[in-house]
């Protein structure tokens, strides 16, 4: 009897204690809460060449810029975005989210092979704003968009932000939507909503396009002429003008419903990478701290001396009456 007892002692506390090695949850915990104020910077190469990389890191470990930064900052206000900084104010860099490399860094786009830059058209100096992407949405290449009846251009949402704060690359901001403009490029989706930073002294006066042209008049036009007619390309806007907060609101969710189709395998990826650290659940996931092991990345920072800039770049370009970009400064 004594050992049957002893038996069903040692068998209750069997089943009570957990197995060995093994939590609560066997599920691998992300290994931070987003919080901006933890972010960092990893950066590999020398600016202005094609092997540089810039990585997104929170607590020192990276994260993909794209696909771990949350759309909302605050679920109950969606009026409110994160905003990842890709080309500060008046610089001329075309730089990017890598989208088929692993965590997306962010890298120097190429044309032709060499790194693209921007004109300064007159009377703007490059970028005339920050511009950058919305984290955690896509314009997907796989359906034709509601507003615009076209695809996507495969890439997360364009924003930029017309706040004072000249910004940084791989910057991550809170902006304000205020509006935006349907743009197609090559039959391609392209939205580039405007907002501004929530700390900038005008945000808490503006909530609409119309809002921002009574404080800083000729801004919006100029911001409008800018992506309209003084790219080197010209682009054609759905509805020729601004589309107000509402609808902004509504394509920007529409474009993270796409992505939650495309990171949960539901949609086409083509080469996009969508591996990330902050959702377990998905067969995507790496915990952070097996990351930079995983995908080779560098362990660290290390700078190289930047790269030259084609002079043409250091002068004014300006358009004919035809429409054919000049640049005289650089003529013979």
């Amino acid at each position: 009897m004594k050992a049957s007892i002893l038996s069903l002692a040692l068998l209750s506390v069997a089943v009570a204690s957990p197995a060995p090695g093994k939590d609560k949850d066997t599920k691998d915990v992300p290994c931070s809460k987003f919080d901006p104020k933890k972010l960092s910077l990893r950066e590999v190469g020398g600016r202005n060449t094609l092997d540089w990389r810039m990585w997104l890191e929170l607590d020192g470990k990276p994260i993909s810029p794209w696909h771990d930064v949350p759309l909302y900052p605050n679920e109950k206000d969606k009026s409110i975005v994160n905003f990842v900084v890709e080309i500060p104010r008046w610089t001329d860099a075309k730089i990017e989210i890598k989208r088929d490399e692993p965590l997306n860094p962010i890298f120097h786009d190429e044309k032709d092979g060499a790194p693209r830059f921007k004109e300064s058209v007159w009377p703007y100096k490059a970028y005339p704003f920050l511009y950058g992407s919305i984290p955690q949405t896509w314009e997907s290449p796989n359906v034709n968009h509601t507003f615009t009846g076209y695809p996507g251009d495969k890439d997360p949402m364009d924003l930029f932000d017309i706040g004072q704060d000249p910004g940084y690359v791989g910057q991550v901001k809170q902006v304000k939507v205020l509006g935006g403009l349907s743009v197609v490029d090559d039959d391609e989706t392209d939205w580039k909503m405007m907002g501004i930073d929530i700390n900038d002294p005008l945000a808490p006066l503006v909530n609409s396009v119309a809002d921002v042209e009574k404080y800083r008049p000729g801004t919006t036009q100029a911001f409008y002429d800018w992506f309209a007619g003084f790219e080197a390309e010209k682009t054609p806007i759905t509805g020729d003008k601004y589309q107000d907060q509402a609808l902004c609101l509504d394509q920007i969710k529409e474009s993270h419903d796409f992505w939650k189709d495309l990171v949960n395998g539901k949609a086409k990826p083509g080469k996009i990478k969508f591996d990330q650290v902050s959702n377990g659940d998905l067969k995507s996931y790496t915990s952070c701290k097996d990351a930079t092991k995983k995908f080779d990345l560098p362990k660290k920072s290390k700078l190289e001396k930047d790269g030259e800039k084609p002079s043409k770049f250091n002068g004014w370009f300006y358009y004919s009456k035809s429409g054919q970009l000049l640049n005289p400064d650089m003529q013979d």
